[in-house]
C-alpha cells in the first residue's frame, strides 16, 4: 500500500488486517523506494495526485495490478494508462474515486438524469485538507453526465470564463468548497422548464468507505485492464437487469 499513513490508507490497512483473507504485504510511505512493493499480489495506492500516476505506472510495469483510490485521475489521466495496459494484458488497474455505496449511486442517478435537463451543475464540499479540486467524484460525474449527452450536445453553462462559475469538465461546471466540519458532499443541480433536481449525496462518517474498499480490493487481484468506478467492480448494470427481469 502506498500512502497507508493517511487517512483512507489507515483505514484500508485496518481493513486488510481484519479480514482473514488478505494480507499486508508493505506499507510504503513517501520516503520509501517503490520496489518494496515487488513481490505484491496489488497495489493498493491512497496517495496524492501528484504521485500516484508514477507510481501505477511503476506497479504495471513490474506486472502488479493495482487499486487506485488517490483523487484526480481524469479521462484525460486514464488514457494513456490503457495503451500501456494494452501491452500487459494479464495486468489490471481498477480505479475507484468513491468508495461509499450511497455517492457511487448518486452518480448513476444523476448520469440517468442528464439526458432530461439542459441546465446542470456540481457543487462538491470536501473536508479543508483535501489537496485536489475538483474531487475525483465529482470529475467522474461530469464525465458520465458528459458520456450521456453525446447525442444531445453540452449542458446550458452561461458565463463560464468567469471564474466564479466553477471549473468545467465535460461541459458541466464544477464548484468546489473546502471547509472545516465537513467530511464529503455534492450535489448535482439539474435546471428544467419550471422545476429542478437535485441529486445529494453526504458522506457522515469514513465508516461508509468500508464495504466498498474491501469489494475493491478483492475485484482488483483478478481484474485486467482499466475499471473505472464501483459500480463496474460490482457489476451495477447486471444487477439493474436482474432486477427489471425479476420485477
Amino acid at each position: 500500500m502506498t500512502g497507508a499513513n493517511g487517512t483512507m490508507g489507515q483505514l484500508a490497512s485496518r481493513l486488510i488486517e481484519e479480514a482473514d483473507d488478505l494480507e499486508l504485504f508493505a506499507a510504503i510511505g513517501s520516503t520509501d523506494p517503490l520496489d518494496a512493493m515487488i513481490g505484491a499480489d496489488l497495489l493498493v495506492d491512497l496517495t496524492v495526485p501528484a504521485v500516484s500516476v508514477d507510481i501505477v505506472t511503476f506497479a504495471v510495469d513490474h506486472g502488479i495490478n493495482v487499486l487506485v483510490g488517490t483523487s484526480g485521475w481524469s479521462a484525460e489521466k486514464l488514457a494513456p494508462l490503457a495503451t500501456r495496459l494494452a501491452a500487459t494484458p494479464e495486468v489490471g488497474v481498477v480505479v475507484v474515486p468513491n468508495f461509499s455505496v450511497g455517492s457511487m449511486l448518486a452518480t448513476r442517478f444523476a448520469a440517468m438524469a442528464a439526458g432530461f435537463f439542459d441546465s446542470i451543475e456540481i457543487v462538491e464540499a470536501h473536508h479543508a485538507q483535501k489537496v485536489d479540486s475538483p474531487s475525483g467524484t465529482a470529475v467522474r460525474t461530469a464525465e458520465l453526465i458528459g458520456a450521456a449527452r453525446t447525442r444531445i450536445g453540452p449542458v446550458i453553462a452561461p458565463h463560464v470564463d468567469q471564474r466564479a462559475r466553477g471549473q468545467q469538465v465535460a461541459s458541466v461546471p464544477i464548484h468546489s468548497l473546502r471547509m472545516q466540519g465537513i467530511v464529503a458532499k455534492q450535489d448535482v443541480l439539474f435546471g428544467g422548464t419550471g422545476e429542478t433536481l437535485t441529486v445529494s449525496h453526504e458522506t457522515l462518517s469514513a465508516a461508509s468507505y468500508e464495504a466498498g474498499i474491501l469489494l475493491a480490493i478483492r475485484a482488483a487481484r483478478d481484474a485486467t485492464g482499466v475499471t473505472v468506478g464501483l459500480d463496474q467492480v460490482i457489476g451495477l448494470d447486471g444487477l439493474l437487469g436482474a432486477a427489471a427481469a425479476d420485477s
